[in-house]
C-alpha cells in the first residue's frame, strides 16, 4: 500500500508544504490538530477541535484526510459555513495541497441546486415574457448569454446576477418543480453533472445545508444527495446546530405556493390552453397567499403561532385550503398532459398536507410553531426545540467512519474559568466525540488592545446609543485603519449612520445593505482607513488583513432576542425543567457570537488593532468574566487616550 510521509516530516520547515508555500512556518498547533485528526480516522471515532485563529485549521484537516485517502482509499466530504468558503476550498486550497503533496485525487464541488442554472425553466422564462420589471428581462438576457459560455452552470459566477436579484427563481429549479430525468433537457441538466461528478469523486466540497439535507433525505428513505464518505469534515462547526433546526421540522412559504401557481400558468400556456379556469383557479390561490400575508402586518417578524392566531386567521388559512384544493383538483384532470403539470399537481398535493398539518394539527410539545414576515412573503415554521438526539441518529446512520468538528468558536469559559465543549456538543448529541482545544499561535498580548469605555449608560436605556457612540467616535476619528462597527440590530445600525453622516467627512462610511457584501468588503479593503456599519452577517467569515480594519467596535453583548420564537420555547422548555435558560442557553450562545465578532480583528501574526466592547455589563455584572475569559488573551484598559496612542503608532509601526 502507498503511503505518504509522516505528518510530522509534512509539516516540519523543510517538509513537501514548506517547498510548496512561499512563507510556510512549522506551527505546533496546526501540526498537532493535524496529528489528532489523524488518530481519529485511524480509531474510526469522532472529535470536536477548537483552533484558534491563525492555527491554520485548514492545512490541519486537509492533509490527514488527504494522507488517509492516499494511503487507505477513504471518500471524504468537506462541509463548510458558505459557498464563499466552498469556492476558496475547491479552487485554491485543495489543488495547491495536492499540489504540494504530489497527489491528484478527483475533486469534486457540489452546492444547493438552487446555484445551478436550469436550462429547462430558463427556456420557459424567454418565451412567457412575464416579468415585474424591465431590468429583469435585461438581466434574463444576460444570463441567456452567460448560459452557452459555462461549463459549471454555476451562477454564482455569472456576474451579471446579483445575490438578490429576483430571477433566481425564474432560472433555477427546486426540489418540488425539477421533472428529473423526464425534462426534456436532462441531458445537459448542471446539477445532474454536478452530482454525478460528486458520486465519483474521491473528495467532495459542500455546504451544511447540502450535508443536512441529504442527512435527512437518507434517514427518510428518499435516497440521497451525496456519496457515502469515509470521513466527514464539518468546517465552521459552530453554525452546524442552528442550521440544524430547519432541516428537522417542517415548513410551508409561500413562495412555494407561488411558484405553483407560476409554473401552472407557464405550463397552461403549451399544454392546457383548452382550461381557462386553471387560470382562474391560480389567481384564486395568489389571492388567498397574498390575503394572509397582508393580514401577518409588516415584513420582518418572527412570531410564534400561539400569540398571532386568532378567528380571521384561521379562516384565511382555510380559505387558501380551499382555493388550493381546487387548484389541485384542476391539475389532477391535466397531470397526464405534461411531466409539468404532474410536476404542479404532486406539489399542490404536498404543500396541501403541509397546510393541513398546521390548520388541523396542534403543536407538538418538543417543537415550536412561528411565522416569518418578508416583504412579500411569508413562511410557516415548526422548528424542533432540540435536535441533539435527530443529529446523533442521523450520524449513526451513515457509513462515516470519522466525523470531524472544528471552528475557531466552538468552547467557552465556564462559570469558573476553564474553557470547555459542553454547550456544542450536547447541542449536537456528540457526547462521546474527543475534544481538543488549541490556542492561537498570534500574540495577543502584543498585538492587540481590548477596551470598554467608561460611563456608559445601561444597554436597556433609551440612551444607550447615544452614550456608546459619542464614546467611540474620538477613536474612529483617530484611527488611522479602517474600522468595523458591529451591531446586534439594524436600528441601531440605521440610528448611528445618521448621527455619525456629517462627522466623518474625511472618511468612507459603508453600510451593509447598500451594495453586496463580497463588493462592500471589497471597497472597505481598498478604502485603507474605511468605516463599515453592519450587523449579524458581517461577523463572521470576513478576512480583511493589515492596517485596512485595525479597530472592531462592537454595541453590546449578542444576546439573542428573547422573543425570537425558537429562542422563547428554549427558554420557556428549560424553565420547565429546572434549568437556567439565562445561564445554561443564552450566555453560552452570546459568547460564541462574541467570539466570532471579535475574530475579525487580528487575522494575520503582523496585524495590530484595538477591539472595543461598549457594553458596561461586561464589568458591572459577574457573567461579564465568562465573556472575558472566553476572548483571546489581550492587554485591556478602560481609558481612550491609551487606545488612540495605540492606533496612532500603528503607522510608525
Amino acid at each position: 500500500m502507498a503511503s505518504l510521509a509522516s505528518l510530522e516530516e509534512l509539516f516540519s520547515a523543510d517538509g513537501l508544504l514548506a517547498d510548496y508555500f512561499e512563507g510556510f512556518v512549522r506551527r505546533s498547533e496546526q501540526e498537532q490538530m493535524a496529528k489528532s485528526i489523524e488518530s481519529a480516522i485511524h480509531d474510526e471515532t469522532s472529535i470536536c477541535i477548537e483552533a484558534g485563529t491563525g492555527t491554520g485549521k485548514t492545512f490541519a484537516y486537509l492533509v490527514p484526510a488527504l494522507k488517509s485517502w492516499y494511503e487507505q482509499d477513504s471518500k471524504i466530504i468537506v462541509s463548510t459555513g458558505t459557498k464563499n468558503l466552498q469556492d476558496q476550498l475547491y479552487f485554491r486550497d485543495l489543488p495547491d495541497i495536492c499540489k504540494a503533496l504530489s497527489i491528484s485525487p478527483k475533486i469534486a464541488l457540489l452546492k444547493g441546486r438552487n446555484n445551478y442554472l436550469c436550462q429547462y425553466r430558463l427556456q420557459q422564462s424567454l418565451e412567457s415574457g412575464r416579468f415585474q420589471s424591465r431590468s429583469m428581462v435585461d438581466t434574463l438576457s444576460r444570463v441567456n448569454e452567460w448560459s452557452v459560455k459555462t461549463a459549471s452552470g454555476d451562477l454564482t459566477q455569472c456576474t451579471d446576477l446579483a445575490d438578490n436579484d429576483p430571477l433566481w427563481s425564474y432560472v433555477t429549479s427546486t426540489n418540488e418543480n425539477c421533472l428529473g430525468s423526464e425534462c426534456p433537457d436532462y441531458a445537459e441538466c448542471f446539477v445532474a453533472k454536478a452530482r454525478q461528478r460528486a458520486v465519483s469523486a474521491d473528495v467532495v466540497v459542500v455546504n451544511h445545508h447540502l450535508l443536512l439535507a441529504d442527512m435527512v433525505l437518507k434517514e427518510d428513505g428518499f435516497g440521497e444527495l451525496l456519496p457515502d464518505a469515509d470521513i466527514v469534515v464539518v468546517d465552521e462547526a459552530h453554525q452546524l446546530a442552528d442550521i440544524a433546526h430547519s432541516f428537522y421540522g417542517r415548513r410551508l412559504t409561500s413562495r412555494q405556493l407561488m411558484e405553483i401557481c407560476r409554473d401552472t400558468e407557464l405550463e397552461a400556456l403549451t399544454n392546457a390552453k383548452d382550461d381557462r379556469q386553471l387560470s382562474v383557479a391560480v389567481r384564486r390561490v395568489e389571492g388567498a397567499v397574498n390575503e394572509i400575508r397582508l393580514s401577518l402586518g409588516e415584513s420582518g417578524q418572527k412570531k410564534n403561532w400561539q400569540q398571532i392566531v386568532s378567528p380571521q386567521r384561521k379562516q384565511l388559512l382555510a380559505e387558501l385550503k380551499k382555493e388550493l384544493g381546487a387548484l389541485h383538483s384542476r391539475l389532477e384532470r391535466h397531470a397526464s398532459r405534461s411531466k409539468g403539470l404532474d410536476s404542479c399537481h404532486k406539489r399542490a398535493e404536498e404543500c396541501l398536507h403541509t397546510l393541513a398539518f398546521f390548520s388541523d394539527k396542534d403543536q407538538e410539545m418538543t417543537a415550536v410553531r412561528w411565522v416569518e414576515t418578508y416583504r412579500q412573503g411569508f413562511a410557516m415554521m415548526e422548528t424542533p426545540l432540540d435536535v441533539s438526539k435527530a443529529f446523533a441518529q442521523s450520524c449513526r446512520e451513515q457509513s462515516t467512519r470519522s466525523w470531524i468538528f472544528t471552528s475557531a468558536t466552538i468552547t467557552q469559559a465556564s462559570s469558573k474559568g476553564a474553557s470547555d465543549f459542553k454547550h456544542f456538543k450536547e447541542r449536537l448529541g456528540l457526547d462521546e466525540a474527543r475534544e481538543l482545544e488549541l490556542p492561537s499561535p498570534f500574540d495577543y498580548d502584543a498585538q492587540a488592545l481590548l477596551h470598554i469605555p467608561r460611563g456608559l449608560a445601561d444597554p436597556r436605556s433609551k440612551d444607550f446609543i447615544n452614550s456608546w457612540q459619542k464614546a467611540v467616535l474620538p477613536i474612529v476619528e483617530a484611527n488611522p485603519g479602517g474600522t468595523f462597527v458591529l451591531f446586534t440590530s439594524y436600528s441601531a445600525m440605521h440610528q448611528v449612520q445618521e448621527l455619525w453622516k456629517d462627522k466623518l467627512l474625511d472618511k468612507t462610511v459603508l453600510m451593509q445593505g447598500e451594495k453586496p457584501k463580497n463588493q462592500l468588503i471589497e471597497d472597505f479593503r481598498e478604502a485603507g482607513n474605511a468605516i463599515l456599519l453592519a450587523t449579524s452577517s458581517f461577523w463572521e467569515g470576513v478576512d480583511v488583513k493589515g492596517l485596512a480594519l485595525s479597530c472592531v467596535i462592537i454595541d453590546k453583548l449578542p444576546f439573542a432576542a428573547p422573543d425570537e420564537p425558537l429562542i422563547e420555547a428554549k427558554i420557556q422548555a428549560m424553565r420547565k425543567s429546572g434549568k437556567n435558560p439565562f445561564f445554561d442557553l443564552q450566555i453560552p450562545e452570546a459568547i460564541i457570537a462574541l467570539k466570532q465578532g471579535a475574530g475579525r480583528l487580528i487575522r494575520d501574526q503582523n496585524d495590530r488593532g484595538v477591539l472595543v466592547l461598549c457594553d458596561p455589563r461586561l464589568i458591572a455584572n459577574a457573567y461579564g468574566k465568562r465573556f472575558l475569559s472566553s476572548l483571546p488573551p489581550m492587554r485591556r484598559t478602560r481609558e481612550q487616550k491609551t487606545v488612540i496612542e495605540f492606533l496612532q503608532n500603528l503607522t510608525q509601526d
